[in-house]
């Protein structure tokens, strides 16, 4: 149809001239920078995976139990689109029984996780769900268990459904984890069909949809790899719902969910692989659904995974350390990349 090739043109307009670096600078100067005054309290420098990456104040979740209600999570709404997400960090040691109380307060029933919790040997997230050997963990300090009740595993991605009690009233739900194990951090997914492949399997679940509670989706910092996941599909979503679909425009949805939340999307190619799952996807939406099992062959999902044997962690170096308790570490490189066009740069 008509839409994608819009979008196509545009795609080309800046893959041609090697724009893509510019376009994501534009971007990253018009966005929103908004007080997040609450994540800067020193109470809650360890509820902080990175102390570049804050939640806005206006946007951020609020937990409901306890004294400290602050967990480093935001809520992006697309009121349009009747779609919500909860963009959070890869938990710490420190915030699993926080992480769960917030899926149980918020009525999550899908978690979308798109980071391994060892990444090139340093620790990104930490084990926030029993593994296959313990099948249940039990978070005190919010009084929360969790059963694993299943896992499938593909080549690239786990499903596992996952049984969460709340132990204060001893009702239990079932929540969908949907776990990609083949993006790297600051990267992109192998193809636009094994990315689409695995989002229609997170939007066949159901737990997207306006009935349940907004799906928490998470990365390391959860602005980059979760920021490409919710835009792609926020864009998607807008264009099988408007009446002219050439109206969707990648920047301007991604500037709005930049009100939400800071930084997402991390790189240019993290840009440019959003408009070429966009356009790709598009095609589908637009009436050619043979696609979505092309995309299931061509992500071979049904290969065996490849064997992560994740080396040790790197010991951290020596943060400063206030009263004991080590810094955050910066997500944002330290070293800024030339300005020459990044997705040349694998």
């Amino acid at each position: 149809g008509g839409c994608s090739t819009a979008m196509e043109a545009e795609f080309r307009g800046i893959d041609e001239p090697g724009s893509w670096n510019a376009i994501y600078q534009e971007i990253r100067q018009q966005s929103s920078e908004l007080p997040c005054k609450l994540a800067k309290l020193p109470e809650n420098k360890t509820r902080n995976r990175y102390r570049d990456v804050s939640p806005f104040d206006h946007s951020r979740i609020r937990l409901q139990l306890g004294t400290n209600d602050y967990i480093n999570a935001s809520l992006i709404s697309v009121e349009e689109a009747r779609r919500s997400y909860i963009l959070t960090q890869g938990p710490l040691p420190n915030t699993c029984g926080h992480f769960w109380e917030m899926v149980w307060e918020q009525r999550t029933m899908g978690v979308v996780m798109l980071n391994r919790v060892i990444e090139k040997g340093s620790v990104k997230c930490a084990q926030y769900w029993p593994p296959r050997e313990v099948r249940e963990a039990v978070f005190e300090d919010t009084n929360f268990k969790l059963m694993l009740v299943s896992e499938d595993i593909k080549s690239y991605y786990t499903i596992r459904q996952l049984e969460l009690e709340n132990l204060s009233t001893r009702e239990t739900r079932e929540i969908l984890h949907f776990h990609y194990t083949t993006w790297p951090d600051f990267g992109v997914p192998e193809s636009p069909a094994s990315f689409l492949n695995f989002l229609f399997k997170v939007r066949e679940s159901g737990c997207l949809s306006s009935d349940q509670g907004p799906v928490v989706v998470h990365c390391s910092a959860g602005i980059g790899r979760s920021g490409t996941f919710c835009l792609v599909d926020t864009c998607l979503l807008l264009m099988s719902m408007r009446k002219d679909p050439t109206s969707v425009h990648i920047r301007d949805v991604l500037l709005e969910m930049r009100r939400y939340r800071m930084g997402l999307i991390q790189t240019a190619d993290q840009l440019r692989f959003s408009y070429l799952a966009v356009i790709e996807g598009a095609r589908c939406i637009m009436g050619d659904a043979s696609l979505q099992e092309s995309w299931k062959e061509l992500s071979n999902e049904e290969d065996v995974p490849p064997e992560f044997t994740p080396p040790l962690p790197r010991p951290r170096p020596p943060g400063l350390s206030v009263n004991g308790t080590v810094e955050p570490i910066s997500f944002f490189p330290e070293i800024v990349v030339a300005q020459n066009d990044s997705h040349t740069r694998r």
